[in-house]
């Protein structure tokens, strides 16, 4: 917390710093997370068009990856272009309006809940698939597929509203500079002259009913899933069954081990630059991995790719 000074004045713009201790080689750093960001969106939008244009992947499981790829393209577009725009525009690039600031973080700890969910459904899916595959087609059919996809980006929305009220609630007199790239909420708490007690609790709250109640879903889900595989006594039908759902463990360890780190917490970062890698790390790196982890860990949206971008299969339609 800033303290205030008598002669203050409401911030009505900020200014985010980035990665301003790069800047003698500022061009080789957006040229990364520029290709970066165009594999993001390239990767994802080969995801949902393979699922929506192949018959075989048109079930539950790959409607949920689709809203997953979705997410992704939107959860980085929320941040990326803003932070190269900071690398190449000179000051005017790293500007920001309070307005603006507030609903960067407002859409982006939406889709950042909303994608927790969404893996917490997924896993859901597949302990269904998995451990009570005779009931599947009843408990997971395409109307609960939706309802429940419906559900995770009602609930993702709903996440982030106190929060961001309790933050329109503080005051900023000053400075205005962001030690970050976008908008996230501790660098933010750091300019502010209000007390940010309750603000800080709320956050820690908040985030930590996200994370536990959609960790505890993927966690029991799992849990059932190795207790099922234990009792198949053919090892091969037990690698087969574990090899559905090993790319969304993969997912899901990636994501939620940074979030972990970055959010359940009650105070404002000691470590700033160290935390701009980490949130690189779940607002860049994991959107364009995911789609990979899916593609190589996963036979049939691998065979799906390739059928859909071999030369064969286009001359053939």
């Amino acid at each position: 917390m800033q303290p205030c000074d008598q002669n203050w004045t409401h911030i009505t713009e900020f200014v985010m710093v980035g990665f301003a201790e790069v800047h003698e080689t500022r061009l080789l750093f957006f040229t990364l997370f520029l290709t970066m960001y165009l594999l993001t969106l390239v990767e994802n939008l080969a995801i949902i068009l393979v699922v929506g244009l192949d018959h075989r992947l048109r079930r539950p499981m790959y409607v949920f990856l689709t809203h997953l790829s979705c997410l992704e393209i939107w959860y980085t577009s929320v941040t990326v272009p803003k932070m190269l725009a900071g690398f190449i525009g000179g000051h005017g690039g790293k500007n920001i309006s309070y307005a603006g600031c507030l609903s960067q973080l407002f859409i982006f700890t939406f889709l950042g809940a909303t994608e927790c969910f969404l893996l917490a459904a997924m896993a859901y899916d597949r302990y269904v698939a998995i451990c009570m595959p005779l009931r599947y087609g009843a408990l997971v059919s395409w109307g609960s597929c939706i309802r429940l996809s419906a559900a995770c980006w009602l609930v993702g929305f709903l996440t982030p509203i106190l929060p961001i009220y309790l933050m329109s609630r503080l005051t900023f007199c000053g400075p205005n500079v962001i030690d970050h790239f976008f908008c996230d909420a501790s660098p933010l708490l750091a300019l502010s002259c209000s007390d940010v007690t309750l603000k800080e609790t709320a956050d820690f709250l908040v985030s930590l009913a996200v994370l536990l109640t959609s960790s505890t879903v993927i966690a029991v889900s799992y849990g059932n899933i190795v207790w099922t595989l234990l009792r198949i006594r053919s090892a091969a039908e037990r690698r087969k069954a574990f090899s559905t759902c090993a790319a969304h463990l993969t997912v899901v360890s990636l994501f939620y081990g940074t979030l972990f780190f970055m959010y359940v917490r009650t105070k404002v970062a000691p470590s700033i630059n160290f935390n701009k890698v980490v949130s690189v790390f779940y607002s860049i790196v994991t959107p364009m991995l995911n789609p990979l982890i899916y593609s190589l860990r996963n036979k049939e949206v691998k065979g799906a790719l390739g059928r859909a971008f071999s030369f064969r299969s286009w001359k053939g339609q």
